[in-house]
């Protein structure tokens, strides 16, 4: 089936789950009206939520199924029959999974509308073999019997509840999908780190977390930390605590020291442009008071050589100066040097002599070398 005869329709089967897509070909269909599809659980009554034209059909790779029919009254009368029948099963299953010695807990369960598939959801902290359970209570209930494990948060979403805030969970009311949470985001919002007031009724980190933390975040950026040490044009001060929902934060400077609070754009104002940790500060200095009392090495303008990074091989002491006893050194090999162009010699006169030869004479005399009027040696 090629894309254009397609008409994707996105259907949701509870207040607050999950979107799936439908092939609504041969129905003029609206958001909220409920049709009768097939899926995994069997023939099940859903609501359309996403209408034919609000779909962009290149976004869905997958084959659609097909939906069955339009619902009728009789199909939502019988479906809410089904799921009040489904209630009375849960307790004699999750007495009947102790009784076989399993670690799961049974939540809920869910009938199909053609009763030919009953399906039970239960939470375990490992895996579980459930198959001989499931083909008992087929064989007892006299329908196919299916198992399916679920974290803790589909628990909450599927029991439903009051949170901590007197409202209905956002899992069961509005919360479609589950985000991320972390300890990170109750540190950034000053929150009390104990598990019984940041956790919901899931057991886990509460969703709402994530609702203001970017804002927060906004708000405390640039801001130094709750204990750190700053340096202002008017002395040194302590931060103790950061408001961000009254939009303050409170200082300790002074002398005497005093406890005062500014609002945060007055802080960014009068401190942004010359405010510098303290630690930072204490580094510079210190680098610069140890290249003043260093002596200079001579012969280089007075500036003195850096130490050496860490990581870095250190200079090479020089070597010492050769003894006598050692004998002379030798002379080094040095690689001839190219002649020079032929200028015209120079013209000397009578008894004198070039000065690079009267140089090289000199030389030879010192040395006790051989030369025409070097006296012989004893």
């Amino acid at each position: 089936m090629s894309e254009q005869q397609r008409v994707p329709v996105g259907v949701r089967f509870q207040e607050a789950g999950k979107i799936y897509y439908f092939d609504a070909r041969g129905f003029e269909l609206d958001a909220g009206n409920f049709v009768v599809v097939d899926s995994s659980h069997g023939q099940e009554v859903g609501r359309v939520v996403v209408a034919p034209d609000q779909v962009l059909v290149s976004e869905i790779k997958e084959s659609l199924k097909p939906i069955l029919r339009l619902a009728t009254p009789e199909d939502r009368e019988r479906a809410a029959d089904l799921k009040k029948r489904v209630k009375e099963h849960v307790i004699p299953v999750r007495e009947r999974a102790r009784q076989a010695g399993l670690q799961m807990h049974v939540v809920g369960g869910a009938y199909g509308l053609d009763e030919s598939i009953l399906t039970f959801y239960f939470t375990a902290e490992d895996r579980v073999d459930f198959r001989a359970l499931a083909r008992d209570l087929s064989d007892e209930l006299g329908t196919k019997v299916q198992l399916l494990q679920i974290g803790d948060r589909d628990r909450a979403k599927m029991v439903d509840g009051i949170g901590r805030c007197g409202e209905r969970l956002c899992c069961s009311s509005w919360l479609t999908t589950f985000p991320t949470v972390s300890i990170k985001q109750a540190k950034e919002q000053d929150l009390p780190l104990n598990p019984s007031k940041l956790s919901g009724a899931c057991g886990r980190l509460l969703c709402c977390l994530t609702y203001e933390y970017e804002q927060y975040r906004e708000i405390k950026g640039g801001l130094p930390k709750v204990g750190a040490r700053i340096s202002t044009p008017t002395g040194e001060a302590k931060v103790l605590k950061i408001s961000a929902l009254k939009g303050t934060i409170e200082l300790l400077a002074g002398d005497p020291l005093q406890r005062f609070e500014m609002p945060l754009d007055q802080f960014r104002l009068m401190y942004g442009t010359a405010l510098r940790p303290k630690e930072l500060t204490e580094e510079f200095e210190k680098a610069l008071m140890a290249a003043d009392t260093k002596p200079a090495v001579p012969g280089r303008g007075g500036s003195s050589r850096p130490p050496p990074r860490s990581g870095q091989r250190p200079e090479r002491p020089a070597r010492p100066e050769r003894s006598a006893s050692r004998g002379p050194r030798r002379p080094q090999q040095r690689p001839p040097r190219p002649e020079p162009e032929a200028e015209k010699p120079a013209e000397t006169t009578s008894g004198e002599q070039p000065r690079k030869r009267r140089r090289r004479r000199g030389g030879r005399r010192r040395r006790g070398g051989g030369g025409g009027n070097a006296p012989p040696s004893d």
